[in-house]
């Protein structure tokens, strides 16, 4: 299979982009979803899931990738009552089995999705991005989950539902004996009962690391690092175990060197799921969200690319959090315009990589004969 471009799209009645509108996007083959009215721990009935492949079929898009299938915090807070909810998530998985599934993009973050201190900063050319300052991120979480909630312009974000947020503090005190080493048990413990079920179905798990790659509020984070990724993929030795890497939560912390990491564990079969975005650095702790285009940002994404070509990657990429430009009003980070150019972009640079290294081979066989 050779790698597939996806766009991710929130849904019917919840995303302001419509799917005609992502279908004139070039290369675009593949619309990654989720049922984002569903909480987390409850079960994905087929009819549910019917409602999104009859939206889908008439536009020729697959439903290959779904982003996500929430993890209860009962699994990760390691309670009694986990194993019904591994149940339910085992129920969801054998339903989308049915309808082509092939990979789960999941995470297991405390309380926090992703998070950012602005969702709508202003750049110089009069754009506006996401944009993160450790330093402003206090002691209180309850200020920055009011301020997101207050700016998602009447659309959901997972992780940031407002039931979810209305149980903070009880959320908080859930996690407060969880360390990381029981974090990491009771991811092993999760993914220990997935894969059998995994086979089954043939749907690979692809968690998502934290984001941004470090420690907030004092709760743990156990996928910001190389070193992570190496005990993610050895905790349950399955190729149906693996990553989504994306370049962008990772790459916010400069140590972590993403074209190297995607040669390591995108050569071993690891990565099944790619996010190709750009962060610019502008200062300890302090990132914002750039246009894909290398020269405005921080990384490298030609490397980028060039790494998953040559590992001979054949999964799923798609462009990720992209700047609100030329007026356009949405769900932060999930704009049609800057996404579409990000995907464009990216399948450029692909092209472009890919035609070179076959006219290289020919002329290397020429010199050869």
């Amino acid at each position: 299979m050779p790698m597939q471009m996806g766009f991710r799209w929130y849904g019917e009645g919840n995303d302001s982009i419509k799917l005609s509108d992502i279908k004139q996007i070039p290369g675009v083959t593949s619309i990654v979803w989720a049922l984002h009215h569903k909480q987390p721990g409850e079960v994905w009935e087929k009819e549910e899931i019917a409602q999104v492949q009859k939206q889908l079929e008439p536009y020729g898009f697959n439903m290959d990738v779904v982003e996500s299938v929430n993890v209860h915090d009962d699994i990760k807070v390691g309670l009694p009552t986990r194993d019904q909810y591994i149940e339910n998530y085992i129920q969801t998985m054998r339903n989308l089995k049915e309808f082509g599934v092939k990979v789960i993009c999941y995470n297991f973050m405390p309380v926090f999705d992703w998070t950012r201190t602005d969702l709508f900063h202003p750049l110089p050319d009069g754009s506006t991005a996401l944009f993160y300052e450790k330093d402003l991120i206090q002691d209180d979480p309850r200020a920055m989950a009011d301020y997101i909630l207050k700016n998602l312009n009447g659309m959901t974000f997972p992780g940031w539902e407002p039931e979810r947020m209305a149980r903070l503090d009880e959320l908080f005190e859930m996690y407060r004996p969880v360390t990381k080493e029981k974090l990491w048990e009771n991811l092993k413990y999760f993914l220990e009962k997935l894969m059998p079920v995994c086979h089954e179905c043939d749907i690979k798990m692809a968690i998502h690391m934290d984001d941004p790659p470090w420690d907030i509020f004092g709760l743990p984070r156990i996928y910001t690092c190389r070193e992570n990724m190496r005990r993610i993929v050895e905790l349950v030795d399955s190729p149906y175990n693996g990553l989504t890497l994306c370049s962008g939560s990772l790459g916010s912390s400069p140590c972590n060197d993403i074209p190297a990491l995607v040669r390591e564990f995108g050569g071993e079969g690891h990565i099944h799921f790619a996010h190709v975005r750009n962060i610019k650095f502008t200062g300890p702790g302090r990132f914002e969200e750039a246009a894909h285009l290398s020269g405005d940002g921080s990384l490298d994404l030609y490397e980028i690319m060039k790494a998953y070509y040559d590992v001979g990657f054949e999964g799923y990429i798609r462009p990720d959090h992209g700047r609100m430009i030329w007026d356009e009003k949405g769900r932060a980070g999930y704009g049609l315009y800057d996404r579409a150019l990000g995907a464009s972009y990216l399948n450029g640079l692909w092209e472009a990589i890919q035609k070179n290294n076959i006219q290289r081979n020919g002329q290397n066989g020429a010199a050869a004969v």
